[in-house]
């Protein structure tokens, strides 16, 4: 076994370890067939008032601009579907929100396989990322072998469904690279796309940002339109009605991540809770959730635009 293949081995053996579903490699390099495709999505407005996407272009499309001498993009996948759910009787979160903010739970789990990395190779540079700065991760865990992009541009894993977030290392260590996942296997299904109440999803495998849900009760700071009233289907944050009717999710099984476990109170309260809940009661259901971006003001938001 020469250097490169034992590395590799090893890096996969302890991201599994620390948890993660799956990962696979691939050589860091210029993004080209993204290119087109991000400058067309960022034209056509699809990115609403989330301007933050209009930045660092060049940075999005190569890792060599992150990491200085990056040889390898490590992708990784980290299960979130939750083993219950919330009742009928309530405002809805989306399920990677129930338990602890996935950004520090998984960021100290790449954090632990990079120290563990330069334990047994030596002098190794790299940066870990999970959804907080200028990567297209899901260009990344196709070309690294891990899925394919659904119609709802969500990443899907044949034996997985979409319930879970990506991450990447990147790192100025050749590696052997996975073969990119080239297969579509969506067909002819086109059920993300009729379910969505507010026609975000486009036919041609796009995404109109500035109409998901999720974008409106997270990234939306403003007044909510009234454009979109009685569209939201109760969903107070976030929304997972393009993955709930996916058929690929029916091989979701229930994580074993006990930081992703929601607070005990969570999962019980009504349609009444939620709209009588107080700043103390949301400091403590979401004390260290990923609902805390919105606060609380942006919550109440949203569920006076639900209740009205």
């Amino acid at each position: 076994m020469n250097q490169r293949t034992a590395y590799t081995a090893f890096i996969k053996s302890k991201a599994l370890a620390l948890g993660f579903t799956s990962i696979g490699i691939s050589k860091a390099e210029f993004l080209e067939e993204e290119a087109p495709r991000l400058e067309q999505w960022l034209q056509n407005g699809f990115q609403g008032e989330m301007s933050y996407l209009e930045n660092h272009f060049d940075k999005r499309l190569d890792p060599t601009l992150l990491v200085e001498g990056a040889k390898s993009v490590i992708s990784l996948s980290y299960n979130y579907f939750p083993e219950e759910e919330q009742t009928d009787a309530a405002y809805k979160l989306a399920k990677y929100a129930y338990g602890q903010d996935y950004h520090h739970v998984i960021k100290d789990k790449l954090k632990l396989l990079m120290e563990e990395i330069q334990q047994e190779i030596g002098e190794v540079s790299g940066r870990a990322f999970t959804d907080s700065a200028p990567v297209l991760e899901r260009a990344w865990a196709q070309k690294s072998g891990l899925g394919w992009n659904g119609k709802h541009s969500l990443l899907i894993q044949k034996k997985h469904g979409s319930f879970f977030f990506l991450a990447e290392l990147i790192l100025d260590l050749e590696l052997e690279y996975d073969v990119p996942f080239h297969t579509n296997h969506c067909g002819t299904c086109t059920k993300c796309i009729d379910a969505c109440p507010t026609q975000a999803i486009l036919p041609n495998n796009t995404v109109d940002g500035s109409k998901c849900i999720s974008y409106f009760t997270i990234e939306l700071k403003n007044e909510l339109p009234t454009s979109v009233k009685g569209k939201f289907d109760d969903w107070m944050f976030g929304c997972d009605i393009c993955q709930d009717v996916c058929p690929w999710n029916r091989f979701s099984k229930p994580h074993t991540e006990p930081l992703f476990q929601p607070h005990a109170d969570l999962l019980q309260m009504t349609k009444n809770d939620w709209q009588e809940i107080t700043q103390d009661i949301f400091q403590k259901v979401f004390k260290k959730s990923a609902v805390k971006r919105t606060k609380f003001s942006g919550l109440t938001r949203n569920i006076d635009f639900l209740k009205e």
